[in-house]
């Protein structure tokens, strides 16, 4: 099902949004709009981090001269993997993130992710990753630029989640809020996909996986039904992953 969430991952430079209601409209992932009340130290508190990074990281030259709808990143500026690791609690992914779905739960006010450029559909990759079904159970929400980033794969709870195709994991946390417990698998230079709402995590940043590996237990975690959201991600920008998944 689809899913509406005001903000959620975007790494490097591509972060793909959905158009919001509200106004000002969500951010991508890895940045923040500064709310009235935040201070520097309050948003490096939530995110994990520390204000001279923030400071580094979005060259302020005055740490105490932020603003009310100023966009912060807040996570390191990755631009090929392993040139500058992701840590717990943060969603630089290596070259991709997640861009944000719709719930049918309330939106919510406060965005934590990076801004973006209205959504756009990707040419087909000269060279397709092939992936393995990442878990088993009916799809009850199909890509649609715009609205849902990925597929919704609904299930019941504790079921095994695998990873699409082998890899290495390059997030393991919960710290992006309406995507639950997430994790995000780099495939090579071009490819990630990123796995949410899990129940438990079997897997941790670093970690390479094989493609069929269970890497996560399937449940609810900012969710209002059980269900895998399943995302893919080629040079940061998004694909439908049922392009990839061979028929059932």
């Amino acid at each position: 099902m689809q899913l509406k969430t005001n903000r959620l991952m975007a790494a490097l430079a591509t972060a793909l949004l959905l158009s919001a209601c509200a106004s000002p409209g969500p951010v991508g992932v890895g940045y923040y709009r500064v709310q009235r009340g935040d201070t520097l130290s309050s948003i490096a508190q939530r995110n994990h981090t520390t204000v001279r990074d923030l400071g580094r990281w979005n060259s302020l030259n005055n740490p105490n001269a932020i603003e009310v709808d100023q966009i912060l990143r807040v996570v390191p500026p990755v631009q090929t993997f392993g040139a500058e690791r992701t840590t717990a609690g943060t969603a630089a992914n290596a070259g991709i993130g997640v861009a944000p779905r719709t719930t049918s739960r309330a939106p919510q006010p406060a965005a934590r992710s990076a801004p973006a450029p209205a959504p756009v559909a990707v040419t087909t990759p000269a060279t397709p990753l092939a992936l393995v079904w990442p878990a088993q159970g009916q799809v009850v929400g199909r890509f649609n630029v715009g609205d849902n980033k990925g597929i919704d794969i609904a299930g019941a709870a504790g079921a095994p989640i695998f990873a699409a195709a082998a890899g290495k994991v390059v997030y393991a946390g919960n710290g992006l809020r309406g995507y639950g417990n997430l994790l995000i698998i780099k495939h090579n230079a071009d490819y990630l996909t990123a796995y949410a709402h899990n129940s438990a995590l079997l897997v941790k940043e670093g970690q390479s996986v094989t493609a069929g590996e269970q890497i996560a237990a399937m449940g609810q975690t900012d969710s209002d039904r059980v269900m895998l959201h399943f995302e893919v991600r080629y040079q940061g920008k998004t694909l439908d992953p049922m392009s990839s998944l061979p028929p059932r």
